[in-house]
């Protein structure tokens, strides 16, 4: 029932059962303890259950090998080498102009003791992280320490459990799929501090790296290709050539030691035990493409289209936009201009640190395609727009076949060129995922704070924006690979 359906005595038992309020906060510790201490202040700390997550994953090493100013950089498998860092962003640092990844030297230390990293779902360090967990009213052993074997599908099953709420069978008239964890309450008393764990088995897998944890052993597959290897040119080796390690926790928890040659019935019983989870949890089929899985298809807010009209404002979600990277494409703009001029965005999609956006400025019309924060390749008419309706066009022809190649961009009003450039580069796979695409103004961030700050609304009229995209420029070996995984997805 919905709070409000509830009686007067109904709502006293729910209370009575469960003075708890359930909440998920994410990233900062800081905003954590503003939570912590509003509830201490209500006076509910001591009947409040808190559990505490360190992380999602072990600590990311997306950064590269020697650190970034810029994510997307990394992501796109672009370094930025160190003198470059410090001449362009050392005093930039940290700031608000800067979304800066550490080296990977730095994320394997975080990770001490444990072997890897974010992304490695085979070891340790990819996949495990603290916990704390806090009810004074239930919970009298303070400080005291857990090493039962659980993971964060326990979560619920343990909320369920200390609120006395069963998991609900039906939502919203769907049935729903069992809860697939145990519940962690036995753990809260101390008399079973050492107690056996009753979470034995659980699965592990990311990008094809795989392990297996069952009654204290596990086992594991070698890492073949690193997290910070973001290069779309290698040659991912088969998902089933794998080599497997083995471990055994209870006196090697650190995944120091690889007994695998010394036990192989061991490691034999425990793949096969990762083959029948896997199973049964729809793990298969495997699929080791890390930075290439951005290249192939994938279901759209907008299948099929080829032309794409807009009318302003408007901002456009990351699965419904247009696609433009390793492509020609085409933008269109028809707009009125008032008297005494008009400025303002016309389309845009990212901003700061990866993007681009056709806009007026000060009546002049002008395209900017920011690749990665590194370099603005700037196309910009020399007069500014008279008043009335205009066409205004930016027309790119891709360098193809194959990523990250350049092009030429001719920027037009009413037909006659304004402004030509090839650029030998562009964003290869992964385009901006934390900013949309806007028309007739520009949300988050600009693509040049030099030029302007947003909103950007535009000061004329927009009748219509049109973005056409061509087909994707891939080589022959990149749409033979798509074409095998999309098969190998299918069976």
């Amino acid at each position: 029932k919905e709070w409000e359906e509830l009686s007067a005595d109904e709502k006293k038992m729910f209370i009575k059962q469960a003075d708890v309020f359930a909440a998920y906060h994410a990233y900062t510790d800081h905003e954590a303890g503003r939570v912590i201490a509003e509830i201490e202040r209500q006076g509910k700390l001591d009947n409040t259950l808190i559990i505490w997550l360190q992380g999602d994953n072990g600590n990311s090493a997306e950064g590269t090998t020697v650190g970034t100013p810029n994510d997307y950089a990394a992501y796109n498998g672009i370094d930025v080498p160190v003198k470059d860092q410090l001449a362009l962003f050392y005093d930039k640092w940290g700031g608000p102009e800067t979304a800066p990844h550490m080296a990977v030297a730095w994320t394997w230390a975080f990770d001490t003791p444990y072997k890897w990293t974010k992304q490695v779902a085979s070891y340790l360090g990819g996949n495990r992280s603290g916990a704390v967990i806090s009810w004074p009213a239930r919970i009298k052993d303070k400080g005291g320490i857990r090493n039962q074997f659980h993971h964060v599908i326990d979560v619920v099953p343990t909320i369920l459990e200390a609120t006395g709420v069963p998991a609900p069978e039906y939502v919203d008239g769907i049935k729903q799929h069992p809860i697939e964890g145990v519940s962690m309450v036995y753990t809260f008393d101390q008399k079973n501090a050492d107690a056996p764990t009753t979470h034995k088995t659980q699965y592990f897998e990311m990008i094809g790296q795989r392990a297996i944890y069952h009654d204290g052993w596990y086992a594991n597959t070698k890492v073949v290709i690193a997290p910070w290897d973001n290069n779309p040119g290698v040659k991912v080796p088969d998902v089933l050539d794998y080599e497997w390690e083995l471990y055994d926790l209870t006196t090697d928890w650190t995944q120091f030691e690889d007994v695998a040659k010394k036990n192989p019935a061991k490691l034999k019983e425990l793949q096969a035990v990762f083959v029948k989870e896997a199973k049964k949890y729809n793990v298969f089929p495997l699929d080791n493409e890390g930075f290439q899985r951005f290249l192939r298809p994938r279901p759209s807010g907008s299948p099929g289209i080829t032309e794409f009209s807009y009318v302003a404002p408007i901002s456009i979600a990351l699965g419904a936009m247009p696609p433009y990277l390793a492509r020609d494409f085409k933008v269109t703009a028809d707009i009125d201009i008032p008297q005494g001029g008009a400025e303002g965005m016309l389309i845009t999609e990212g901003g700061r640190f990866n993007g681009w956006g056709l806009y007026l400025l000060k009546g002049k019309p002008v395209f900017t395609y920011n690749l990665v924060d590194l370099h603005r390749f700037r196309w910009e008419g020399a007069q500014a727009i008279p008043s009335g309706r205009h066409t205004v066009v930016f027309d790119f022809q891709y360098d193809g076949p194959g990523l990250a190649k350049g092009g030429t961009g001719v920027l037009s009003v009413d037909g006659v060129e304004v402004a030509k450039q090839t650029i030998p580069h562009t964003v290869p796979a992964v385009e901006i995922m934390d900013e949309w695409m806007d028309v007739g103004y520009d949300t988050r961030t600009g693509v040049d704070d030099r030029d302007y700050k947003p909103p950007f609304h535009f000061s004329g009229t927009i009748h219509k924006i049109t973005f056409k995209p061509g087909p994707p420029e891939m080589t022959e070996e990149q749409m033979k690979r798509v074409a095998e995984m999309n098969a190998k997805g299918r069976d």
